[in-house]
């Protein structure tokens, strides 16, 4: 197995220093070069061959906007993750760069930097794990999968838990010692036979249409909703993992492209045919039914499979309110979420669709949802958006 190669480029000689720790802690990825600013990290580009950039965006001489119009002028493809300031504007600016084909990002921790840097540890690598490792795999590099990755970070977790409880009572604890060792991981991708679920009621009009989607999903709704029929008349609900404050400036940037109106979710928002909502960050998203209109609620509840706004809160509504007359969508991403509650909605004869391996960034919550029966079609990123635009026009509400 060989290294994702990582190429940091930040300003921060500090944020350099943490990002390698965290990269250089974990077996099987190792950060080849830093760069202070995006002119430099390009005349590193060709000796070091990076499998993927991490980059600041505010930095002197060449910023990474600048930095990204560059990469896309000389016909770079090597995938970049943003580190992005958790501001309003750092918002709107971490939405130009993905318009200018940067894969995904992450924010910047903030206050006491030494600390919050563990929180986005598991993100980062992720990312790292999926974009850089798909990047190095389509150019012949045998490295690991995200499983293997994320199970290092679990790993590494137990251990420094295992230190704090040792340092706290003066005893040694053995939940290190019971966690298995990456490198005897099987690193498994076999994927499952599905389950066979037969629906209570055979498939209905389509009055709605739910989203699920994870890492991966900034670029692949952008794909989707580019291409979408501008005469598709149910409204659709979109759950992706995004932190809050990004929320509202991505369902923006998706607005300029889609020929449908797209809108961060409101509560108390009624139910339009031909909109799209997306989930506000920090916030689950569902539906109440209302005598004339259906209306979006929003919730504090606690997160669900580690997250809010979760794929499964939103999926379960839908099951409970439409049954057999929804259409739900669970595309790339890490984990479960929604996996279970998608197998759900099919029992009650809703239509469903799933992404497939060979296009899905991360073929986690897909997967799962296929294994469990919940998939009734596997679909190409590329022909995602005519198939939910076709079964939407086919079984629409007269």
């Amino acid at each position: 197995m060989e290294n994702i190669s990582v190429l940091i480029c930040d300003d921060s000689a500090l944020m350099r220093n943490l990002i390698s720790r965290i990269v250089n802690g974990i077996e099987g990825m190792n950060v080849v070069a830093t760069a202070i600013n995006g002119q430099f990290a390009l005349q590193k580009i060709p000796d070091v061959k990076p499998d993927i950039i991490i980059l600041d965006i505010e930095m002197p001489t060449m910023n990474g906007i600048q930095f990204l119009e560059e990469r896309r002028k000389r016909g770079i493809d090597i995938p970049v993750i943003i580190l992005s300031s958790v501001a309003k504007e750092g918002a709107a600016v971490t939405m130009q760069c993905l318009e200018l084909g940067a894969s995904d990002f992450i924010t910047k921790p903030g206050g006491s930097v030494s600390i919050n840097i563990e929180l986005v540890t598991a993100d980062l690598v992720e990312m790292i794990a999926s974009y850089g490792g798909m990047y190095a795999s389509r150019h012949g590099k045998p490295v690991g999968n995200v499983t293997y990755f994320m199970r290092q970070v679990k790993m590494h977790a137990a251990e420094h838990f295992v230190t704090q409880q040792k340092g706290t009572h003066g005893q040694t604890a053995t939940a290190a010692k019971e966690q298995p060792s990456p490198l005897l991981s099987s690193m498994e991708k076999t994927v499952k036979e599905p389950a066979v679920i037969t629906p209570e009621r055979e498939g209905g009009r389509i009055d709605i249409i739910a989203i699920g989607i994870s890492t991966g999903g900034p670029n692949a709704l952008r794909e989707v909703f580019k291409m979408v029929s501008p005469g598709l008349q149910q409204p659709i609900l979109v759950v992706q993992h995004m932190p809050p404050g990004f929320t509202a400036e991505f369902a923006i940037s998706l607005d300029r492209i889609c020929p449908l109106k797209v809108t961060e979710a409101k509560d108390n928002d009624v139910l339009e045919g031909g909109h799209i909502y997306i989930a506000p960050g920090d916030s689950h998203i569902y539906v109440e039914s209302h005598a004339q209109k259906n209306v979006i609620r929003l919730s504090q509840d606690a997160p669900c499979n580690g997250h809010r706004p979760s794929v499964s809160y939103l999926f379960h509504s839908i099951t409970k309110i439409y049954k057999n007359h929804a259409l739900g969508v669970i595309m790339t991403g890490m984990g479960k979420d929604g996996a279970q509650e998608l197998a759900d909605m099919r029992k009650e004869g809703a239509w469903t669709l799933g992404q497939d391996e060979k296009t899905a960034i991360v073929y986690g919550m897909p997967k799962v949802a296929w294994e469990l029966g919940g998939v009734q079609k596997q679909v190409a990123l590329e022909d995602m958006a005519r198939e939910i635009c076709t079964l939407a026009k086919e079984h629409r509400t007269a």
